[in-house]
């Protein structure tokens, strides 16, 4: 006991008496400080007593399927900021091989009584309806799955596709492929639809406009890529950065030249792409604006004021470098 109170008032920057204070209900404490030790008492892994085990915790969860994607870091980066500011600890809990599951980052935040979670593009539709009963305060970001029981964050996939798309085409290319993500990723369903429209308007020419799903990752680019080019494509569109530049290791290794022969464009605008071989054409996504009103539809919830929209579509921004040029001669 009086470890635990000595690390708390550490924590905090308070009294070990102040502690007690809190610990055994007595008066003479503020409210914000009362909020501190409670929350340091959380954040060091300690049990709350039990006549403040109902009293939830300045905590929220900020959960991401993974750290190998530079956006994901970069969502949590401004969002654990921004939550800071509204007085908010946050809590990063990262999904990977041989780590805890999403529903055991679930049941640890729950006991943890966290006021709140952000899910980056992730969350299952049974931990969904889980937190929706239980009432849990939660939005989503770029949301791998449709479910409509929470506010949700996301880039307009359909106007990231009309916009390379129709750089593309400015450029002379007919024969344009997409590759995205698995098809039950909703991000990737809705490039793909968007993408089907825009093919039946546009000229199909001899390779039409073929469409590929990998998985989010360097090699699953490079391996649906080659594929895709076997069609006769000579531009492609990708769901991410990763699978862009694991489309350039494939054109390469079909002998092929990015962006004389072939041309590529991203998507996310990650960190670095300004500086790869060739630096990449692709849509970036606007972080900042997306994980400030991801907070911020989290922190309404909390309070419980003003009504929460149903989705938030924020608009991608083409950023064009040198991985796309005209289309080559005769094809």
């Amino acid at each position: 006991m009086v470890r635990k109170l000595v690390q708390v008032a550490q924590k905090v920057g308070v009294s070990e008496a102040t502690v007690s204070r809190v610990l055994n209900g007595k008066p003479g404490v503020s409210d914000s400080t009362r909020q501190a030790v409670l929350t340091a008492l959380d954040v060091l892994g300690y049990e709350r007593p039990t006549h403040l085990k109902g009293v939830r915790a300045r905590l929220v969860g900020v959960v991401l399927p993974e750290l190998q994607n530079p956006i994901f870091p970069a969502l949590a980066e401004v969002a654990g900021g921004a939550l800071v500011q509204l007085g908010f600890t946050p809590v990063l809990c990262t999904r990977s091989a041989g780590g805890l599951t999403e529903a055991e980052y679930v049941t640890m935040l729950l006991d943890q009584q966290v006021s709140g979670v952000i899910f980056c593009g992730g969350l299952s539709a049974e931990e969904s309806a889980s937190l929706k009963e239980r009432g849990m305060p939660v939005v989503l970001l770029n949301a791998a799955i449709d479910y409509s029981g929470f506010p949700q964050v996301s880039t307009d996939d359909a106007a990231a596709v009309q916009q390379a798309y129709a750089h593309l085409s400015s450029l002379g290319h007919t024969r344009i492929g997409l590759m995205v993500g698995p098809a039950d990723h909703t991000p990737s369903r809705r490039k793909a639809a968007a993408f089907a429209k825009l093919a039946e308007r546009g000229t199909a020419g001899r390779g039409g406009h073929p469409v590929g799903h990998a998985l989010f990752s360097f090699e699953g680019g490079q391996a649906v890529a080659g594929e895709l080019l076997e069609t006769g494509i000579t531009a492609l569109i990708c769901g991410s950065d990763i699978l862009a530049l694991g489309a350039i290791r494939a054109a390469r290794r079909q002998g092929l030249s990015v962006p004389e022969d072939f041309s590529v464009v991203g998507y996310d605008d990650s960190a670095f792409m300004n500086y790869t071989d060739p630096p990449l054409t692709t849509l970036r996504q606007p972080i900042e604006s997306m994980s400030r009103a991801a907070v911020t539809l989290l922190a309404n919830q909390i309070s419980g004021t003003n009504p929460t929209p149903k989705e938030l579509l924020h608009e991608p921004e083409l950023v064009v470098r040198l991985s796309t040029a005209p289309a080559p001669a005769g094809k």
